[in-house]
């Protein structure tokens, strides 16, 4: 069945040669995509809505590579999973992203031909994790990331390394990770010898496994060495091992391979390999890092203990557990958290009476997450060749425990030092490095350094400089590890989930991937003044995987918010108190199965009463402090497998009753109860089934109506499934119309106007005017990235879009909401203009240093088609003492006036009003004195005040 199953270990792979422009049917799909959103791009209504990047950045994101220019290490390249490429040229003070311009920010690897300008991008990251998301191919640039060609592989979603030939740009190696959820053929080593034009398959293991890392020698482009890496991610499980995770050898520059870890070779082989990442010292010399799958040897003498463990009530029988020692068993039932009602005594009476087994009492304690982090696998190991690959011998005697833990799927790396081949660098949540090949590490992670380590490049002229890239960003040593520097600016924060209160001015929330939940001020300033205050203007309020957050509309200080798989708290943010609140199942039930991003909600009806979603409906009347299951299991029951699923994704209710309850689950299904959980209708099933439910809306302008997303990323489906009823779901329309392919994330309503909707997928964010007939695409300052969550603060009037790679964007939607028909058939439509306070510095500086201070009020427009327009500035009594002339676009338009009068508007505002003086500026310019204003365009005027 496959492939290389049938070859003898030594036999050479030949060649399949592969045009790049022969697409699959699946390259198809993101080629008419990517066609349909560029497009739409252009003749959008809403392209010049201007969204501003409001942060937070010090937290960074998730690195997976970074690229140095050997002659000058200031200047460098990183990118990150979900936010595109950076550029810096000074040593990481400030970056600049550069791919911005493409069609994904999802970034898998990057190489850069330093001598020719070339960057090359792998897009899709080439780690495995539930927020891993497909890419469109390789991507090419020769102006410094301006522009980017798509080179081809458009169907292998991952890319785990690039390499470019340093005396022949134009010859380049690619492994191919592939498809993350589903098998497909576009995998393996890919080379070209054109600079991309046609690609050549030389390596396909099988459909299941690609290639995570290429390394080559660093004095010879000819020998080379991959490892494949055999996996199948659902999501309800992860299997990151089998029979052809191997590693390969090629002495032609890639051309052909062989597979050199061998039964004999002393390298692992068989259904336990794991992820392998490779380091090459010399023809001879090369390092593995292997993630292995491999059970631990049961111990030949277990310890005894005077505790009881969760593994002794798995075999235990009812008489040996009534025959235990009460206060045996209380330490037992205390130390692990079980309820204060479970205690030795009434436990024995359940067991006694046949309504709990003690097998239940370890049943209690698990779940996916639990589970596994119980699997006694071996995990990390490091491996040593020193005869070009042949034979390999571990380097150390001890398990390496606490470098992967169970996450051995989410790193996979190691280096050699350049000019010493007994210095290696592993990581995983750490970072160790080890002075004697691998015999012992030592930890160089420090208090400024984030877990989770992706990326290391180690300076050739100096080794003691390092840079390394996490989860938290980038860090810079030039002691070897002992001290490093923080260089966090950009602004690629993973957002799960967003949300804001109604203070004044009113906090943005956010939880964010592996960086926790942070809350600050909309209007926070995210430049480098915090660094004199020494408060940085957002704060971590909770840690580990961020998820959602819930305000109290009566108290913005009380926070519900979490980490992942329900872990969550009741926070007082005033005071700091921290309260526990996950529902927690009945003895002799089973575990509540909790989703990665557990959904909670606040009723809008009774800010004390809370709702969470497991497997059932949970709800506490008191603020999380006691729980009921509202429901029965809302799912369709789960799967075996170690990721937590059958879960509930999505809850809303009704602000027109309490009560009127929707739920959507992972695995597909949409309910209903009208009666606060006494009864529930299925009401999904006319949907495709089994998709994950992203997200599910009440209205807020009508009672009947419910919108519902749908997302098949998950099963590698990436159609558009959005769906409204005016019913209560009986009926269902589709409303998905001409958003280009890309799984969805969220829609939200608008606070004011119901016909208007915002739509976030993986590749961008929409507005429609017409409750789903068509859409339009934002695209005016951010990038074509994850839109995961959406927010609307009814009182600003402002649209956040929580981004998973960018962090989080805002915009005034106040013009939008206006939108209607008659708009639609009016030539100009101008909107409100703000009053400004007059100052008599207008066009003076503070210092012969600075720059005069040149104010500007700001004009927004609709206009029903495209062409010049003339922008008049009249007096209050309608003399013109300015205009400009712009280009108009069809739909909304966004402008400045700087508040100057020409000569010619000068005189006529003094002869107009004899009391007034208008003297010109320290910048040559004249400035419209206190009075009132008014703005026209066509027939349309708006009056504005200058106080």
């Amino acid at each position: 069945m496959f492939y290389s199953r049938f070859l003898s270990l030594t036999l050479i792979l030949s060649a399949i040669t592969v045009a790049a422009q022969q697409p699959s049917t699946s390259s198809q799909i993101v080629d008419k995509a990517l066609a349909q959103k560029e497009q739409l791009t252009k003749t959008s209504l809403v392209k010049n809505v201007v969204f501003d990047n409001i942060g937070p950045t010090v937290m960074s994101g998730r690195v997976t590579d970074l690229d140095v220019n050997p002659d000058n290490p200031t200047e460098f390249y990183v990118g990150y999973a979900s936010g595109g490429v950076w550029y810096t040229n000074n040593n990481g003070t400030t970056f600049n992203p550069i791919l911005d311009t493409s069609n994904t920010q999802n970034v898998g690897d990057i190489a850069v031909d330093w001598k020719n300008g070339i960057i090359w991008v792998g897009t899709g990251e080439n780690n495995s994790s539930r927020s891993s998301y497909a890419g469109i191919g390789i991507l090419k640039s020769t102006d410094n990331g301006k522009t980017w060609q798509n080179m081809g592989l458009k169907d292998s979603h991952h890319i785990g390394r690039i390499l470019i030939n340093p005396n022949n740009p134009n010859e380049v190696v690619v492994g191919v990770t592939g498809h993350l959820y589903s098998p497909n053929q576009e995998r393996g080593i890919y080379k070209t010898t054109d600079g991309g034009n046609t690609w050549s398959q030389k390596l396909f293991v099988d459909d299941m496994s690609g290639i995570i890392d290429v390394q080559r020698d660093p004095n010879n482009f000819n020998l080379m060495f991959a490892s494949s890496w055999t996996k199948d991610r659902k999501a309800w499980n992860f299997d990151g091992s089998g029979n052809n995770s191997a590693i390969f050898k090629s002495t032609d520059a890639g051309n052909t391979w062989t597979k050199v870890s061998t039964e004999k070779s002393g390298f692992p082989t068989g259904q336990g390999v794991g992820r392998i990442g490779l380091a090459v010292f010399d023809d001879n010399i090369v390092y593995a890092i292997h993630d292995s799958q491999f059970r631990r040897p049961s111990e030949t003498k277990k310890e005894t203990s005077k505790m009881l463990s969760k593994d002794d009530f798995k075999t235990m029988s009812t008489e040996t557990f009534l025959a235990l020692d009460n206060k045996k068993l209380n330490a037992y039932l205390k130390m692990n958290g079980f309820q204060e009602k479970y205690r030795a005594d009434n436990v024995k009476q359940m067991v006694r009476s046949g309504n709990v087994k003690p097998i239940d009492l370890a049943k209690y304690l698990e779940n996916a997450n639990s589970l596994l982090f119980d699997t006694p696998v071996i995990g990390t190991e490091v491996y040593k060749s020193t005869d070009g690959g042949m034979t390999w011998e571990k380097t150390h005697d001890n398990y390496l425990d606490g470098i992967y833990y169970s996450y051995g799927y989410y790193f996979g790396h190691i280096y050699v030092a350049p000019d010493n081949s007994d210095n290696i660098y592993i990581y995983g949540v750490p970072i160790v490095k080890s002075k004697d090949g691998g015999k012992t590490f030592k930890s160089i992670s420090a208090e400024n350094v984030h877990a989770d380590h992706h990326a290391l490049w180690i300076n050739p002229k100096n080794p003691n400089h390092l840079i390394n890239g996490n989860d938290g960003g980038v860090n810079i040593t030039y002691d070897d590890g002992e001290n490093w520097i923080k260089n966090n600016s950009p602004s690629v924060g993973q957002f799960y989930a967003i949300n804001v209160d109604n203070a004044q001015p009113y906090n943005v929330y956010g939880g964010l991937q592996d960086n926790g939940v942070w809350v600050g001020a909309y209007n926070s300033r995210e430049n480098k003044s915090w660094h004199q205050s020494g408060q940085y203007p957002w704060k971590s309020i909770m840690g580990g995987d961020g998820m959602q957050i819930q305000i109290d509309s009566r108290n913005h200080n009380v926070v519900y918010t979490g980490f992942q798989f329900g872990n969550y708290f009741r926070l007082n943010l005033e005071t700091d108190e921290q309260t526990y609140i996950q529902p927690k199942h009945e003895l002799g039930e089973n575990p509540y199965r909790f989703n990665w991003q557990t959904p909670i909600l606040l009723s809008p009806h009774n800010q004390d009463i809370l709702y969470l979603g497991g497997n059932k409906l949970m709800r506490s009347m008191n603020q999380g402090t006691n729980w009921t299951a509202i429901s029965d299991d809302l799912t369709n029951g789960g799967k075996k497998g170690n990721v937590a699923y059958g879960t509930l994704t999505s809850i809303s209710e009704s602000p027109f009753q309490f009560g009127l309850i929707y739920t959507g689950s992972d695995d597909g299904l949409v309910h209903l109860t009208k009666d606060a959980g006494g009864s529930w209708e299925n009401i999904s099933n006319t949907f495709p089934k089994d998709l994950w439910v992203s997200r599910i809306v009440a209205s807020q302008h009508k009672k009947e109506r419910v919108y519902v997303t749908l997302n098949g990323y998950r099963w590698d489906d990436f159609k558009v499934y959005v769906y409204m009823s005016n019913d209560y779901g009986n009926t269902w329309k589709d409303i998905s119309s001409n958003i280009p392919a890309s799984p969805v994330n969220v829609i939200r309503e608008d606070s004011e106007n119901q016909n208007v909707l915002y739509l976030g997928t993986d590749n961008g964010a929409y507005v429609s005017f017409n409750q789903g007939v068509n859409w339009e695409a934002f695209s005016n300052g951010f990038p074509n990235v994850a839109i995961h969550d959406i927010v609307v603060q009814p009182d600003a009037k402002h649209l956040l879009l929580g981004t998973h790679g960018r962090s989080i964007y805002k915009t005034d939607i106040s013009p939008l909401q206006q939108m209607n028909d008659k708009m639609m058939s009016k030539a100009e439509t101008l909107f409100k203009i703000n009053d400004i306070r007059f100052s008599p510095r207008w066009g003076s500086s503070f210092s012969q240093w600075s720059d005069p201070y040149e104010p500007s009020i700001d004009i927004s427009f609709f206009a029903n088609s495209t062409g010049g327009k003339t922008i008049k500035v009249l007096s209050e009594n309608g003399t013109l003492l300015n205009e400009m002339k712009i280009n108009a676009d069809k739909g909304f338009n966004y402008t400045t006036y700087d508040l100057t009068l020409t000569e010619k508007g000068r005189k006529a505002l003094l002869k107009e009003n004899s009391s007034i003086d208008i003297n010109k500026a320290q910048n040559g310019k004249y400035y419209i004195p206190k009075g009132k204003y008014t703005i026209q365009i066509g027939n349309e005027k708006r009056m504005f005040e200058v106080k």
